[in-house]
């Protein structure tokens, strides 16, 4: 894979240091620099490549594909599930992602094609809540990978036991700010310094894993593929991991692997524009993606599981965290190169994943006030604020969460731009309080009544309807979501145009 190079900015999103006055007839309420088009598109294929490199190769990423590989029962139907899974993420990514390259535009303004100009702020900032919410959980779990060498010595330790605030130890709390303020650092210098340090994390992970799976291999003495459980005791620890209740190694639970996969990317399949934009072209898209979804994914999957099962042969349980198996290591600088490892990928997720998309979606909503510093800055705050509730100890749920309420919007979004507007935008109006895209008052009414009535389907039922609704039907919620949404806001926009009435003359003439 090639790289593009060139200048680069550091003050904006990405753009450069020149300031670029405002074009004739935009509003200073939907425009800044930062939302504006992209024009240098300096992001290569190895960039895209890892792009996903760091938004997987994460401590929860590592924690959620072992758990799928107990649902899978063994190896081989694992590597179906997450195939299957990997090449749907791989062609809806490439979906949204082209229409990155061609509009040039960032996930909030996208959006206002098809919910409006000013209702575009509701997707915004559901997507800006959702990645707050995993910058803080992400956080937090580097903070971990470092406290796990740390308590190896006594002085850390000691902290560790004797201390308490804000219902974590001193130590946990002292990790945690030094992991917030390094990301917070590498996010204000922009989206240049973003691609530099995603491309370093990303490598770094890989190598390490594969230090994990080799060492872990040759002490168990032998290549495992398999966890030596009963059925039972699998399906038991299956559910607690995963929250699926199915029969591990069944059809059921091949198809929930896929599903569950899937839905584990869907808050980027919305803003993988906001990286898309500034490729080149699509051809370099597709292959930064190529190499980065179904060949990376199934690899790090595969990877994942082969230490899982070789890490209960070593130590006679089951341990689904990369920090927890490293350090159990006998060596403490194999222990510090975990931990930092770890660390620096989980860094490079929250970058990549949980801090340029709410940097976008705040600014998204006052142009004028707020660049993409500041908003990245706004999501930095809210997850330090957040810290001493935790709310992320609960991860596993929070992943179907994110499928209940980004489905029905990525449905909106995918019929509006393919189905109805046939790829084609008028970009400068996206920018314009009176242009095509203002609706009522800059509101898509018919986009929200879609998208309520597919949250309904996607998010209500599963939790508050019959119970085998739920349980049947629990892990496809994003699918669902995306289906009911999107048919419905197609049949009530109509086939020819999303029925605005500017549209609507110009058609009728």
């Amino acid at each position: 894979m090639t790289e593009t190079t060139d200048a680069t900015g550091a003050e904006t999103g990405g753009r450069g240091t020149t300031p670029v006055p405002m074009p004739e007839g935009y509003s200073p309420r939907l425009y800044n620099e930062d939302l504006a088009p992209a024009t240098e598109r300096r992001w290569g294929a190895f960039s895209i490549f890892n792009v996903w490199t760091s938004d997987v190769h994460s401590l929860f990423g590592y924690f959620l594909a072992a758990s799928l590989f107990l649902v899978a029962g063994n190896t081989f139907k694992f590597l179906i599930g997450i195939g299957v899974g990997s090449l749907i993420i791989y062609w809806l990514m490439t979906l949204i992602g082209n229409a990155g390259v061609k509009t040039g535009v960032p996930y909030p303004v996208l959006s206002r094609a098809s919910f409006g100009t000013f209702g575009a702020n509701v997707p915004a900032l559901v997507r800006a809540v959702v990645a707050t919410f995993w910058y803080g959980a992400q956080t937090s779990a580097a903070a971990g990978a470092i406290v796990a060498f740390l308590v190896r010595y006594d002085g850390p330790k000691n902290l560790h036991e004797t201390s308490t605030l804000f219902d974590h130890t001193g130590l946990e709390v002292i990790c945690y700010l030094l992991v917030w303020a390094a990301q917070l650092l590498i996010i204000s210098k922009g989206m240049e310094t973003v691609r530099r340090f995603q491309d370093f994390a990303g490598p770094a992970v890989w190598l390490m894993m594969l230090i994990l799976a080799v060492g872990l291999s040759i002490k168990a003495g032998t290549l495992s593929f398999s966890v030596d459980m009963s059925a039972k005791e699998l399906a038991t620890l299956a559910k607690s991991a995963t929250g699926l209740d199915v029969t591990p190694g069944s059809f059921a639970a091949i198809a929930a692997i896929a599903a569950t996969w899937v839905t584990y990317f869907a808050a980027l399949f919305l803003n993988f524009g906001d990286f898309a934009r500034f490729t080149p072209d699509e051809k370099t898209l597709r292959k930064g993606n190529v190499w980065g979804l179904p060949v990376n994914l199934i690899l790090f999957s595969l990877v994942a599981a082969l230490t899982t099962a070789s890490a209960s042969k070593v130590y006679g349980e089951v341990i689904l965290e990369p920090a927890a198996i490293s350090a159990k290591f006998d060596s403490a600088f194999l222990v510090l190169l975990a931990a930092l490892t770890f660390a620096v990928a989980t860094v490079g997720i929250n970058v990549v994943a949980n801090f340029v998309s709410p940097a976008f979606d705040f600014a998204n909503v006052a142009p004028k006030h707020i660049t993409f510093r500041r908003g990245g800055l706004i999501a930095a705050v809210i997850a330090l604020l957040l810290y001493p509730l935790h709310p992320w100890d609960n991860a596993p749920s929070f992943v179907n969460a994110i499928g209940s309420t980004m489905g029905p919007i990525f449905g909106v979004l995918v019929v509006d731009y393919y189905l109805l507007r046939k790829a084609q935008l008028n970009v400068p109006d996206l920018y314009k309080e009176d242009g095509e895209y203002r609706f009522q008052g800059g509101w898509n009414i018919r986009a929200f009544v879609a998208a309520g009535i597919g949250a309904v389907f996607s998010s209500i039922l599963p939790v508050y309807g019959p119970s085998e609704y739920g349980a049947a039907l629990g892990p496809y919620s994003w699918f669902i979501g995306v289906a009911v949404a999107g048919v419905i806001y197609f049949a009530i926009s109509g086939a020819k145009s999303p029925l605005t009435p500017k549209t609507e003359a110009a058609a009728a003439e």
